[in-house]
């Protein structure tokens, strides 16, 4: 199963390269007193958002341009990134469906979902279905915005779970971390959508979502995947 935090946190999801490594201001401890010498506030405004643009392009090169940030497996294993706009749809959608796992009428009723969704609390659903090398992989950044505000959701099942999400920062303030991962244990899991189907996983865990986000302040709202 995989949960992707940019911004956040390096890890559980792997990070692969697109992108040069971050660089870090430099910090020089001075003696005796460990004291650190920091950036002036506007340095560190500038620096702090630099940081967040490349970190975000770190995780989107995981989860985008792959599809296949999966726990347990290190960087050794993963493969060569995607960058394919050629597979993007020709009219805007916040569901693109490569893999070919969702019937017409499933797209229309998640792109009615998420529009609800979006509308009810700011947070933009995005879902990216794909079977690896087989993606727009990073194309989709631009073409979808992605910011802060943005859960990319990769159903990708090549590796054997199937869902992956890719949590903007701003999203990963209000929902339990340990919810991603739950999600994807009990709907992502090879048991459950070999026997019921991709499409079945990738609803059931799109429901789950919303009804998470709608109140996750609510008591267990986000802490039972219904």
């Amino acid at each position: 199963m995989t949960i992707l935090l940019p911004l956040v946190h390096p890890s559980p999801p792997s990070r692969l390269p697109l992108s040069s490594a971050t660089e870090l201001p430099k910090i020089r401890a001075s003696s005796p007193s460990n004291s650190l010498s920091i950036p002036n506030p506007t340095g560190f405004k500038k620096w702090a958002a630099e940081l967040r643009s490349r970190s975000l392009n770190l995780a989107l090169s995981a989860s985008l341009a792959l599809g296949l940030a999966l726990g347990g497996l290190g960087t050794a294993n993963a493969k060569v990134g995607v960058d394919r706009p050629e597979m993007l749809p020709k009219e805007y959608s916040p569901v693109i469906d490569v893999a070919g796992f969702l019937s017409a009428s499933q797209e229309i009723r998640l792109c009615q979902e998420i529009a609800d969704l979006e509308k009810e609390t700011g947070v933009k659903l995005r879902i990216l279905a794909q079977n690896y090398p087989d993606t727009p992989g990073l194309a989709v950044k631009d073409f979808w915005q992605v910011d802060e505000r943005t859960i990319v959701f990769v159903a990708d099942p090549t590796f054997g779970n199937i869902l992956h999400f890719n949590v903007g920062a701003t999203v990963d303030l209000d929902v339990p971390r340990n919810f991603w991962s739950r999600v994807a244990g009990k709907y992502g899991n090879m048991f459950y959508w070999k026997e019921k189907g991709e499409d079945a996983a990738i609803e059931a865990a799109v429901m789950a979502i919303s009804s998470c986000l709608r109140d996750p302040t609510a008591p267990n709202n986000c802490m039972e995947v219904n």
